[in-house]
């Protein structure tokens, strides 16, 4: 974006309406970041701005998107038609042209790890930040962005509770924590000393002397924490931050906790999103607890992670 600031004339100042009028229809800041790199991309294809392109030149465009590769990613074609056409739409230009086209969705399920790859991350992760990122995103169901949100305010350890806040869908949530975890959290709060967010990242000097300063911890420094440990536990699966949340939704549901519960846990709006665990997994009745206990439950006789 930054790039398109420089190069394409009138492009910074469309990019400042353009966020301004997302916030005011209530959209998410990912929302913004998301459309406008589809929509810088294509201002530094032509070197104009995207909203003095005629209809021709948009369709040749996408039609390029749709030829770079034998399998073009289907994501990237159709964030690149949401993020003009929402652009335009903001303009007050017509929009009407950009059509997507139907795009088959692939149905699978998702990776699921095992209780004992579960404790094996854990006790491979050697710093106690990274035990307590694998334990949070597992043992609360948590997506990466709520981990990263997470505030020393949002942790109830006499309730033994996690307030998730402004969650996807700009809704709250409250998980059980498990005791494991809240001993873990703090030991590391107590050696670490944090102001505001639990978990901080590192940034240079030039990002800190700029607005890009965000003190949290990244999302790559999270996805690097799963990828990291993961290979180090010698696990074969395709395993991502999302892998955990998927986990312990379905060891949730072998545990006997109803689908309802389970749904409010993960923060889905349709229960549909939480059916699909039903693939993977059995149900019986159980009261709703953190999936982490029961790790510990059965795999600390060998000996509990540091």
């Amino acid at each position: 974006m930054n790039r398109a600031c420089r190069e394409v004339e009138g492009f910074a100042e469309l990019l400042r309406r353009f966020e301004r009028n997302i916030s005011i229809l209530g959209r998410s800041v990912k929302t913004f970041d998301n459309y406008s790199r589809h929509v810088a991309a294509m201002a530094l294809h032509f070197k104009m701005l995207p909203t003095e392109l005629d209809p021709e030149q948009v369709k040749d465009y996408l039609f390029e998107l749709q030829q770079r590769s034998k399998t073009p990613s289907q994501s990237y074609f159709k964030h690149s038609v949401y993020g003009l056409r929402f652009l335009l739409k903001t303009e007050g230009l017509p929009y009407d042209f950009l059509h997507l086209p139907s795009i088959p969705i692939q149905k699978k399920l998702p990776v699921i790890l095992s209780r004992e790859e579960i404790w094996r991350m854990l006790k491979s992760a050697d710093l106690l930040k990274h035990k307590l990122v694998i334990g949070l995103i597992y043992g609360c169901g948590l997506r990466c962005m709520e981990l990263r949100n997470i505030e020393l305010s949002h942790l109830d350890f006499d309730r033994k509770m996690l307030h998730i806040v402004q969650a996807k869908g700009k809704k709250d949530r409250y998980v059980p924590l498990s005791e494991h975890l809240i001993r873990g959290l703090q030991t590391f709060i107590k050696i670490e000393n944090p102001t505001q967010y639990l978990f901080n990242g590192n940034r240079n000097s030039q990002e800190i002397e700029t607005k890009d300063f965000d003190s949290r911890y990244s999302q790559r420094g999270v996805q690097w924490v799963i990828k990291t440990v993961c290979k180090k536990a010698k696990i074969a699966k395709d395993v991502h931050t999302h892998t955990l949340r998927h986990s312990y939704a379905t060891h949730l549901l072998e545990d006997g906790v109803p689908i309802i519960m389970v749904q409010k846990l993960l923060g889905h709006e349709r229960i549909e999103s939480t059916m699909e665990y039903l693939h993977c997994c059995q149900l019986s009745q159980q009261n709703p607890h953190s999936p982490l206990d029961t790790v510990f439950a059965i795999c600390s006789k060998n000996g509990n992670p540091k």
